[in-house]
C-alpha cells in the first residue's frame, strides 16, 4: 500500500469498525479500514451470543443504556431494510426462587427508566402457559430481545461502506501511532513488509486490543482508567443424539443476573440451535478452548429454569472473550468512546471496553462516532 493518506483510518473490522466506517463513509470522506487478520468480523464479533438486548441491566443515563436502547431500534431497522436475518423473538428473566422475585421488579424499574418498551412482570403460571418448559416462580418478559446473525450483520456493513467508498485492508497490524504535522503517521506491519498510512484522524476499535492500540497512541491506559480485563465466557450445547428438543424453550431464557455477568441463560440462533452459556473467567491470554468437566456444572444451572435438562450431559460450543474495564470484582464500567485531546492524542477517537451489549449498541455508537469527529 505504501504511504498514503486518508481522512479517517478505522482500526478494526468487527461490528463496532464497520458500523463506523458505513457511518463515516462518503464521497466528502475518505475512510480506510485496516485489520490484522485475515479476514472480517473474525475477533469478539465472531464469538458472541448474537443476542439483540433490550437495554434492561444498565444503570439509567449510561452510554451502555442509551446506546443500547437507540441501536436496537436502528438495528431491527437496519436487517428489515437490508434483508439480514434476525427474529425479534424476546426472553423471559426468571426467578428460580421466591427471594428471586425482587430482583425481577428492579429490573423492571430500571428497563422503564431505560425507555425499554414490551416489558411486563409474569407470575409462574403466565411463565408455564408461554413456555411449558421453563420452570419460574415468576419472570420479566421482554418482548424486544432478539437475536440476529452477527456475520451477515457484518456482511452488510461491509457493503455499505463499501459502496460509499470505504477501503478495507486485510492482514495490516498498526504497530506504531505518531503524531504528525496534521493527524497521525500509522505504522502498519502487512504480509509484504512495513507500511504507512497517514489519516487526519483515527478510530480506535480494535476489540480487544483498544487499550493496546490507545497506548501506542502515547495513552497511560492505566491512569485513563482504559485498561481492559479480558474475562473468557465458555458456551455449551445438548450431546448430540440426546434428544428432548420437543421441550426446550422458544424464547431467550435468562436466571437473573449474576455479579459480572447475566448468569448461564439459554439462547437460540438463527437455526434454532440451543446454546448454554456463558460463565464468567478472568484470563490473561485469549485461551480458546472449552473444558468439557465444566458440563455437568452448565447442565445444573440451567436445570434450575429447564427441568428437562436434569441429568441431561452437555458438552462444549465455544468461548468468548469480553474486553471489560472493570477488573474482577470492581462495581460497574461504562463504555468508553471519546476523542483523546484532553489525553494528549488530539484526532484520536477510542472505543475502549466495548464488550456487552455492543453488538446491539454498534449502530449507535457509530453515530456518537460520528458527532465526536464533527
Amino acid at each position: 500500500m505504501g504511504q498514503a493518506g486518508f481522512d479517517v483510518v478505522v482500526i478494526g473490522a468487527g461490528v463496532i469498525g464497520l458500523s463506523i466506517a458505513a457511518r463515516l463513509a462518503s464521497d466528502r470522506r475518505s475512510v480506510l479500514i485496516l485489520e490484522r487478520d485475515s479476514g472480517f468480523a473474525r475477533g469478539i464479533t465472531s464469538r458472541n451470543s448474537e443476542v439483540i438486548h433490550a437495554g434492561i441491566y444498565y444503570p439509567a443515563g449510561s452510554l451502555k443504556a442509551t446506546s443500547c436502547v437507540e441501536g436496537r431500534a436502528q438495528l431491527y431497522a437496519w436487517c428489515e431494510a437490508r434483508g439480514v436475518s434476525h427474529s425479534r423473538l424476546g426472553k423471559l428473566i426468571v426467578a428460580s426462587d421466591e427471594d428471586e422475585i425482587s430482583t425481577l421488579g428492579d429490573l423492571l424499574v430500571r428497563g422503564e427508566a431505560n425507555g425499554v418498551s414490551g416489558l411486563r412482570l409474569l407470575d409462574a403460571d403466565a411463565v408455564a402457559r408461554l413456555e411449558p418448559a421453563v420452570r419460574a416462580e415468576a419472570a420479566l418478559e421482554s418482548s424486544e430481545t432478539g437475536i440476529v446473525d452477527a456475520y451477515e450483520l457484518c456482511l452488510s456493513l461491509l457493503a455499505a461502506a463499501e459502496a460509499r467508498g470505504a477501503v478495507l485492508a486485510l492482514e495490516r497490524e498498526v504497530v506504531g501511532l505518531e503524531q504528525a504535522a496534521v493527524g497521525w503517521r500509522i505504522e502498519v506491519a502487512a504480509p509484504s513488509g512495513s507500511e504507512v498510512i497517514e489519516a487526519t484522524c483515527v478510530i480506535d476499535a480494535a476489540g480487544l486490543a483498544a487499550d493496546h492500540i490507545a497506548s501506542l497512541a502515547g495513552i497511560d491506559v492505566d491512569a485513563a482508567g482504559w485498561r481492559q480485563h479480558p474475562c473468557k465466557g465458555d458456551y455449551f450445547v445438548v450431546a448430540p443424539g440426546t434428544g428432548k428438543r420437543g421441550v426446550l424453550p422458544s424464547r431467550l431464557i435468562y436466571p437473573v443476573p449474576q455479579q459480572a455477568g447475566l448468569g448461564i441463560h439459554a439462547t437460540l440462533d438463527m437455526a434454532g440451535r440451543i446454546r448454554f452459556g456463558p460463565d464468567v473467567e478472568y484470563v490473561s491470554h485469549a485461551d480458546m478452548s472449552v473444558d468439557p468437566a465444566k458440563g455437568p456444572a452448565f447442565s445444573a444451572a440451567a436445570s434450575r429454569y429447564l427441568p428437562s435438562l436434569t441429568g441431561v450431559p452437555l458438552v462444549p460450543d465455544y468461548a468468548g472473550i469480553r474486553p471489560k474495564l472493570a477488573a474482577k470484582g470492581e462495581p460497574f464500567r461504562d463504555f468508553v468512546v471519546e476523542e483523546a485531546s484532553s489525553l494528549g492524542a488530539p484526532g484520536l477517537i477510542a472505543c475502549v471496553g466495548i464488550e456487552s451489549p455492543g453488538l446491539t449498541a454498534a449502530l449507535a455508537l457509530a453515530a456518537r462516532v460520528e458527532t465526536l469527529l464533527n
